[in-house]
């Protein structure tokens, strides 16, 4: 059993937080890995801005102010760089977990920190890794996909082809406007009677969601705006209720982001057998098998066309569901725990 601190300076959340309301990915991600490792025995201590601390599903959560403990066999920063240096002598080796394009650490700030400490540097897959140059300091660069929480991989996944709704779960900063046009233009008017629903508001990004409320209102004001075009807007859900909202959509849209380093959202539609229409821009097209678990669409056109097919063709729809199920189900949190875990010395 070894000894695992885990540490984050951004929103409150915890383990309990996760299970009452929406949170953003990287938040879900990290209560996800540490409630993983501490159910493959390691002594898994938290240090954020927890609402309720106290030992939840085999994790102990306390506030930032509590203190650090006097080691640990690893030690993961998540995403802050003052937090690098918090165990940096107490800990046998110290993680950076990075979920955002790494061109922001190219500042004097960040790079002392990550030259003197040399912490490992864990990325959520091929398109993030590319984002941190070869000359830039650090330790070793591993390459850890997030996993996909047991909600989503052993679901009872839909046992017939939906009625044609589309669904939207991301930050409606990453796309929606674009999405929402493209709708309301080109899909929808072919298909009268198909819905999209968008799942998408500030509340699960804490005081980042309230910076950018008025930008994310302006879009969501811009989707109750087209009801008449079969937008259907909803506020965020906790990840139970998306779960069932997942197996009633037909397709997930979403177009990708320069600022996304894995997709989480689409990850999770697609280990419920969900297709996706995305296209080539960030991480987005590793999560989608093109042609087989939905398609990665070159242009705007194309992702229109992809979209309207699976909306109606039940036959394709079917392929690409089955599809998504044999092969999106195979990575979930116990496996990214265990890439971590091999990172003890």
């Amino acid at each position: 059993m070894a000894r695992i601190v885990m540490a984050d300076d951004g929103i409150e959340f915890d383990g309990v937080t996760m299970r009452e309301r929406a949170l953003g990915g990287a938040e879900s991600a990290f209560v996800n890995l540490a409630e993983a490792l501490a159910a493959r025995g390691h002594q898994v201590a938290v240090r954020n801005n927890c609402p309720h601390p106290g030992l939840h599903w085999g994790v102990e959560w306390a506030p930032l102010a509590a203190g650090f403990p006097a080691s640990a066999d690893l030690y993961i920063a998540n995403r802050g760089d003052r937090l690098i240096l918090k165990m940096a002598r107490r800990a046998r080796r110290t993680v950076f977990w990075l979920h955002n394009p790494a061109r922001y650490l190219l500042k004097l700030r960040y790079l002392w920190k990550l030259a003197w400490q040399r912490p490992a540097l864990v990325f959520a897959g091929p398109a993030h890794l590319a984002t941190y140059p070869h000359w830039a300091p650090g330790g070793a660069r591993v390459a850890i996909p997030l996993g996909v929480d047991d909600l989503f991989l052993k679901a009872r996944p839909a046992q017939a082809a939906p009625k044609p709704r589309a669904i939207f779960t991301s930050n409606p900063l990453r796309g929606l406007a674009w999405l929402l046009e493209l709708w309301a233009a080109r899909i929808h008017p072919g298909l009268p009677g198909a819905e999209l629903h968008v799942f998408a508001g500030p509340a699960p990004y804490g005081g980042y969601g309230a910076a950018k409320a008025a930008a994310m209102q302006a879009v969501l004001e811009r989707a109750r705006a087209l009801a008449d075009s079969g937008v259907v807007l909803r506020e965020p859900v906790a990840r139970a209720a998306l779960v069932e909202e997942l197996r009633r959509s037909r397709v997930m849209l979403y177009r990708g982001d320069p600022g996304e380093s894995f997709c989480l959202a689409v990850a999770e539609a697609q280990a419920l057998g969900v297709p996706a229409v995305v296209q080539r821009i960030g991480a987005t097209p590793e999560r989608v098998i093109d042609g087989e678990t939905g398609f990665v669409a070159p242009d705007d056109a194309a992702f229109a066309r992809a979209a309207a097919r699976l909306l109606v063709d039940d036959g394709l729809w079917l392929r690409q569901h089955g599809a998504a199920l044999r092969r999106q189900r195979g990575w979930g949190w116990p496996q990214a725990a265990a890439a971590f875990e091999a990172l003890i010395p």
